[in-house]
C-alpha cells in the first residue's frame, strides 16, 4: 500500500493537531503527572523517615523496661547509702550515732561542740548535699584511737575526719601515763530536703 498524498491543507490541519496533541501530552506530563511523581517521592522518603523513627522508638520502648529497672536499682542504692545520712535534729542525731559506735571502742569522748549550721559542701564542689561540722575531743590509747578513727569513717561514709591533733595527756593519778589527748573535727553530710 501506497501512503496518499492528502491535500495541503488537511496534511496542515494533520501536523497541526500532532503538535498540539504533543503540546498537550508535554503539558499534561510537567503539569500533572512530574508534580505527582515528585510528591509521591517525597512521601515515600517520609514514610522511609518514620519508619526509621518508629524503629527507634520501638528499640527505646524495649529498652524502657531496662532502663527503668536500672532506676530502680540506683535509687535503692542510693536509698540505702542515704539512710545513714544526719537528718531531723542534726546535733542529737550526730551524738547518738557517735556514742551508739564508740561502745567497743575504749576510747573516752567528753567532750562534744555544737554542730555548725549545715553550709554548701566544699569537700565536693556542686554536690547535692550541704556539710556541718561537728568537733569531739577526748583521750584514747594510741592503737585505740587509730582504731575507732579508722572503724567511724569506714561505718560512716558520709563522715570525714579533719584537724586531728593528738597530745600526750598529763599524767594523773587514776589514769594510764599512755594515753592520747586528740581533738578532732567530724564533717557530716546533710541531706537537703526538696523545697
Amino acid at each position: 500500500m501506497k501512503p496518499r498524498k492528502l491535500p495541503k491543507e488537511k496534511s496542515q490541519r494533520l501536523v497541526l493537531v500532532a503538535l498540539l496533541t504533543l503540546i498537550t501530552l508535554v503539558g499534561l506530563y510537567f503539569g500533572l503527572i512530574r508534580p505527582q511523581h515528585d510528591k509521591l517521592a517525597k512521601l515515600a522518603q517520609q514514610k522511609a523517615n518514620a519508619a526509621k523513627k518508629l524503629e527507634q522508638m520501638i528499640t527505646a520502648g524495649k529498652q524502657a523496661d531496662q532502663i527503668k529497672r536500672g532506676l530502680e536499682e540506683a535509687s535503692k542504692i542510693l536509698t540505702e547509702a542515704e539512710s545513714d545520712v544526719a537528718s531531723g535534729d542534726l546535733y542529737a542525731w550526730t551524738i547518738n550515732a557517735l556514742r551508739r559506735f564508740k561502745t567497743p571502742y575504749k576510747v573516752e569522748i567528753p567532750q562534744y561542740s555544737t554542730l555548725s549550721t549545715p553550709t554548701d559542701n566544699n569537700l565536693l564542689p556542686g554536690f547535692p548535699y550541704k556539710q556541718a561540722v561537728l568537733t569531739i575531743a577526748g583521750t584514747a590509747h594510741f592503737h585505740d584511737l587509730g582504731l575507732f578513727l579508722a572503724d567511724l569513717e569506714n561505718r560512716f561514709p558520709h563522715f570525714r575526719l579533719c584537724n586531728l591533733t593528738l597530745d600526750v595527756s598529763p599524767p594523773s593519778p587514776t589514769a594510764s601515763s599512755e594515753l592520747l589527748s586528740f581533738k578532732v573535727d567530724i564533717v557530716t553530710l546533710v541531706k537537703v530536703n526538696p523545697s
